[in-house]
């Protein structure tokens, strides 16, 4: 299933959410915990969680102290955000490529590897663009990517996983220019094909598109630690900018 819009159909998928159900919240809790720390927004900054997906990233960030807007493209994931809002906790279907009219934030967090989806580098200006215009003056940006050189290297070609009671057959391939992953599976007498397509983009290609389109690199980070980044060994591309 390749087309345009190939995040819009997986992504508000009850499978997709079955698929990655065992993600660790604990883990996204330390994350934030750990920016926070580093980033020192002060208390009721206004914040906004970019493809917030089902709002866990948002719901942790609610609970340091923000005033936090959650946005993502997939209206399952709203609806299933929106059960945890409240007035300092907001969610909205929202296509990260535009502005939010009437919103101002202090941060803008985009999180596990929630960019690069499009098909054009232009649609990548247009996220940067968008966020650059919603910030407030010396706004901070924090991207957290995979690194795309590790996750190459080590591409797991095959695998199957059953998640209740569903087997998902997946592959993935390297074309040069993005990393796809192929998902096959069975369910209610029904055989499913989605695909997940992300653009490799290496730390040198973010540097580019931060500056051009009116931000400066702070700090590079490569794992949920806030540890160095090395291009090899790093599980993780995380970078903090400010708008210029």
């Amino acid at each position: 299933m390749e087309n345009v819009n190939w995040f819009e159909s997986w992504f508000d998928t009850s499978y997709y959410h079955t698929l990655y159900k065992n993600r660790d919240n604990k883990e996204a809790e330390r994350f934030i915990s750990n920016l926070v720390d580093y980033i020192q927004l002060p208390p009721h900054s206004r914040v906004l969680d970019l493809a917030c997906g089902k709002g866990r990233h948002s719901i942790t960030l609610f609970t340091h102290g923000y005033e936090v807007l959650g946005v993502d493209l997939s209206p399952h994931s709203i609806d299933h955000a929106e059960y945890f809002s409240n007035e300092h906790l907001q969610f909205r279907v929202h296509d990260m490529r535009e502005v939010i009219p009437g919103e101002q934030f202090d941060g803008v967090f985009n999180l596990f590897t929630s960019f690069g989806y499009f098909d054009s580098s232009d649609d990548n200006k247009k996220v940067l663009h968008a966020v650059h215009e919603m910030l407030n003056p010396q706004g901070i940006l924090l991207i957290d990517f995979m690194n795309a050189s590790k996750v190459i290297a080590n591409l797991v070609r095959e695998e199957t996983k059953v998640v209740d009671g569903i087997t998902f057959h997946i592959t993935r391939n390297y074309d040069g220019q993005h990393i796809f992953k192929y998902i096959r599976f069975e369910a209610e007498g029904t055989e499913h094909n989605y695909m997940e397509r992300v653009q490799a983009l290496q730390s040198a290609d973010f540097e580019f598109l931060l500056d051009t389109c009116g931000f400066d690199l702070i700090r590079t980070f490569g794992n949920f630690d806030l540890g160095s980044f090395d291009e090899t060994t790093s599980d993780r591309l995380i970078l903090l900018a400010r708008k210029r």
